[in-house]
């Protein structure tokens, strides 16, 4: 009989300590017989996945539609405004500098309130944030239209960017988690997802507002109520906050690689655990302040692109609605390229030559900007467009350098934290520069030497390994 149940008991994870029977299933004791990294799995996860068969498909189809329709919220607060800052700017009566600091808004937004997000994570659960993101952002763009004044846009604009802030660092975490064995297709979807949202705000907006009667502030306001479609589908995942981890946990074995192989997560090891813990400190990883860099940078080239494009285009000659569309070719490049470049990205073992491919594609685009504004402008717009699917490769290797999802979770807010700041300036300084010499030569050509670093480090952060992996050897 004893030798039955020692048997029952390390061949099963619903064992409960008899000491503690009203315990929460992730709040377990760890079997000490676990070798294999039982310990770190009953710590963190369900015994079993929630409810029924037909219940966990259900909710992974919540979890796939919310990812996708978050993803579509993330841009268009802020592509939404780039088309109509003309207009914006007569409205609420700003100056080039203070239409650059708005611009540079978003990125210090999101340095400043992502870094809480993984915090936040742990206390109510992934899910339950992105959702409070959505509402965020719903409320932050139903308001910033109305206020009358400056500043108070600007406090409405950073309501909206918050719930965008959690949710970009929350995303690549729960694509780790919940689909580990399908990172680049679900980081491929929500990339595109993001493209989408991004490119559709910028094409439509100025139509839109058009068909509105000419209001700018209805034009605004009108993309709330796509942030409200996206709260739904995360409300069930509220409910069901063990559904992450019963579904990494169903997961766990025989995860690819991206190279034909199977891995296993560093989670199911508790030396890993402890390294991608508190014991990891990122900040000592060259990996992390590589990626750190090259997602600023290339966050300086998506904000300036998004915030002041439209502009360009216009100061160019060519008229606001295909000023829009124009940018809207940008961001729309990202559609089919966010899907494809994060499962290239997967296979390959360095991601430097996209790096490079990427950067290349933004120095000819602006230099066509710069040289011939309008005769090549859809050439331009395709190129730009293409150089800024560094984003996609960014959250792509944001989940190739780390080996768990708590290793990513810190990678994730590090690497987009610090990036967000780094890019801060950016924005500001195109509008400064452009206020005070006239003309868009001097913005765009910083735009351009801007593009040699980012290739350099983007190089560095493409090399194989992880940070655990880094700070196991210092």
């Amino acid at each position: 009989m004893m030798a039955l149940m020692a048997h029952h008991h390390t061949t099963s994870r619903t064992a409960t300590p008899a000491s503690a029977p009203a315990m929460r299933a992730h709040e377990q004791s760890p079997d000490d017989s676990a070798a294999r990294g039982a310990a770190a799995d009953s710590e963190r996860t369900p015994a079993t996945p929630p409810g029924s068969p037909a219940t966990r498909a259900w909710l992974m189809r919540c979890a796939v539609i919310g990812i996708v329709l978050a993803a579509l919220n993330l841009r268009p607060a802020i592509t939404s405004l780039g088309a109509l800052l003309e207009e914006v700017r007569d409205g609420l009566g700003m100056s080039g500098s203070v239409a650059g600091l708005l611009t540079s808004v978003p990125p210090l937004c999101f340095a400043l309130f992502g870094v809480a997000a993984p915090r936040l994570a742990r206390r109510w659960g992934p899910g339950a944030v992105v959702c409070a993101g959505m509402v965020s952002i719903a409320l932050g763009l139903a308001i910033r239209p109305f206020v009358g004044s400056t500043p108070v846009f600007l406090a409405a604009s950073a309501l909206a960017l918050m719930g965008i802030a959690v949710s970009n660092v929350l995303m690549p975490v729960i694509v780790k988690r919940w689909f580990p064995d399908r990172v680049g297709t679900m980081t491929g979807l929500y990339s595109m997802g993001l493209a989408a949202g991004t490119s559709l705000a910028a094409a439509v907006t100025v139509p839109m507002t058009d068909a509105l009667g000419g209001d700018w502030q209805l034009g605004l306001a009108v993309w709330a109520l796509l942030a409200v479609v996206a709260v739904l589908p995360w409300l069930p995942l509220i409910r069901n906050r063990g559904f992450g981890d019963a579904t990494a946990t169903a997961r766990r074995k025989g995860v690819p690689d991206g190279k034909g192989g199977t891995e296993e997560p560093a989670d199911d090891s508790p030396a890993s655990r402890a390294d991608t813990g508190d014991g990891l400190r990122i900040t000592r990883s060259r990996t992390a302040w590589a990626l750190a860099v090259f997602f600023g940078l290339q966050a300086t080239g998506a904000y300036v692109t998004m915030g002041w494009m439209p502009q360009i285009f216009r100061d160019a000659g060519v008229s606001a609605s295909t000023a829009g569309v124009l940018l809207a070719v940008i961001m729309a490049m990202g559609v089919p390229l966010a899907f494809v470049i994060p499962r290239l990205a997967v296979g390959m073992r360095n991601q430097g030559p996209i790096v490079g491919t990427l950067g290349v594609c933004g120095l000819i685009g602006y230099a066509g900007l710069y040289f011939a504004p309008v005769g090549g402008a859809w050439v331009w717009a395709l190129l730009l467009g293409v150089s800024n699917c560094a984003f996609p490769l960014a959250l792509t290797m944001v989940g190739m350098r780390a080996g768990s999802s708590a290793g990513v979770a810190k990678l994730s807010a590090f690497a987009q934290s610090a990036g967000y700041l780094l890019s801060i300036p950016g924005p500001l300084l195109v509008g400064v520069l452009y206020q005070h010499s006239g003309g868009w030569g001097l913005p765009i050509a910083l735009m351009a030497g801007l593009m040699v670093p980012q290739i350099l480090v983007g190089i560095v952060a493409g090399r194989e390994g992880t940070v655990e992996a880094e700070a196991a050897r210092r």
